[in-house]
């Protein structure tokens, strides 16, 4: 359609957005499916954070906000940095976004020109590349592997760089593979980032509080303080505080990005909900005791998830370290005849014919940028995932 902007041509649709709506449509249809494709807690917002926001409404606090945030919530944030990063932010410092989503948005946007590159690890968010393609910049790709834990090496990114390169984007736990990076890791990847000035780092903490085990989570400004003026800290309330819905990001970073980020954004949107602005504050200043409760049922379920899929005909499933993701190989089983007779060529293949066999919607790899893998989010009951993986057994059995 001439109408519409060139730049939809170079843009695709959210895949984990589409296998949730597929999930939905399915079942409204009558199918029994389990839905593993949305990256969203299944337990509820905290009482106190809810009557945090019950409360400002009934002062009154439903008025537009400053673009770039209330100041009690950018004085929380700018606490919340120091307390949990050992980083050191002013309020002025610090961004509010309308979702993480936003945050990122805006941050590309006031940076790139046309040519400027975006290097983003794969497997990445699939929202990485068409943001950067929004904004008009390019995205390049560095590589990792099931054989390095999906985690970028010194040496993949030394050979990603260009002088063309201006952002580094950085998601660790990650989204899809769950992979985080120890200290050491992360003082490998800013050794390289120090022989290159050119570069800033967009480092995306969305699953901070998912790790498990005894891993201990670090960003990389505080890893590498030399760092620290050319790296935009970005976090949210959606998941560590089952806050989805109330669409609020944020970010710390170089005064001069932040006040051009609010610029962007005073055209834009102005400022997030005041109401879930007010929440947030009494996410980030009150009790954090359930955030550990939460994590260790994620971590039950992590387990459970891992361990079936692993006895799963043809399926090799990474333990990974957080987030509530698994990004387990098919490989073994491309060229398999799946149970309707149709040859399974790709990971897309493989997810399609698991949903119409056995109603398990999950996410293909290489929308990931990364195949032939698919990416199951685990934040669901335990009885629906045993169930789910039961499915998966029994497909990758029947298959010819």
């Amino acid at each position: 359609m001439a109408f519409l902007a060139d730049a939809l041509s170079r843009v695709k649709p959210s895949a984990t957005i589409a296998v949730a709506q597929k999930a939905r449509d399915l079942k409204a249809k009558g199918r029994d499916v389990i839905g593993l494709g949305a990256g969203e807690p299944d337990f509820d917002t905290p009482d106190n954070i809810k009557n945090a926001a019950i409360d400002a409404i009934r002062r009154g606090e439903t008025k537009y906000p400053p673009v770039s945030g209330i100041p009690p919530l950018r004085e929380a944030i700018a606490r919340k940095f120091k307390r949990e990063n050992n980083l050191d932010y002013r309020p002025e410092q610090t961004i509010v976004g309308t979702g993480g989503k936003q945050i990122l948005f805006n941050a590309l946007m006031a940076t790139l020109n046309p040519g400027d590159e975006v290097m983003i690890p794969r497997p990445y968010w699939v929202s990485y590349p068409e943001m950067v393609a929004i904004c008009g910049g390019t995205s390049v790709y560095a590589e990792t592997s099931i054989d390095n834990g999906f985690k970028l090496t010194p040496e993949a990114l030394e050979k990603a760089i260009t002088p063309k390169t201006k952002w580094l984007v950085f998601n660790s736990p990650s989204n899809p593979s769950g992979a985080a990076y120890t200290e050491g890791e992360l003082k490998a990847v800013a050794g390289v980032l120090l022989k290159h000035p050119n570069v800033w780092v967009l480092t995306d903490d969305m699953y901070e509080h998912l790790t498990y085990n005894d891993f201990v989570f670090r960003t990389i400004a505080e890893v590498e303080p030399k760092l620290y003026e050319r790296t935009l800290t970005m976090n949210g309330v959606s998941k560590a505080y089952a806050m989805t819905g109330w669409r609020i990001g944020y970010a710390a970073g170089p005064l001069q990005l932040i006040k051009a980020m609010d610029m962007i954004q005073g055209q834009q949107t102005s400022g997030a909900c005041t109401i879930a602005q007010w929440a947030s504050v009494e996410a980030l200043n009150g009790p954090q005791d359930f955030v550990a409760k939460n994590k260790a049922v994620f971590q039950n379920r992590r387990d459970l998830v891992v361990s079936m899929l692993n006895q799963a005909r043809g399926i090799n499933c990474p333990v990974p370290e957080g987030a509530f993701y698994v990004y387990p190989s098919c490989a073994a089983l491309i060229g398999k005849k799946a149970p309707s007779g149709k040859v399974i060529g790709t990971d897309e293949d493989f997810v399609t014919e698991l949903l119409e066999a056995e109603g398990v919607a999950v996410v293909h790899g290489s929308a990931f940028g990364l195949g032939p893998n698919f990416r199951i989010s685990y934040a669901t009951s335990e009885e629906q995932l045993e169930e789910a993986c039961i499915r998966i057994q029994r497909f990758t059995g029947s298959l010819g």
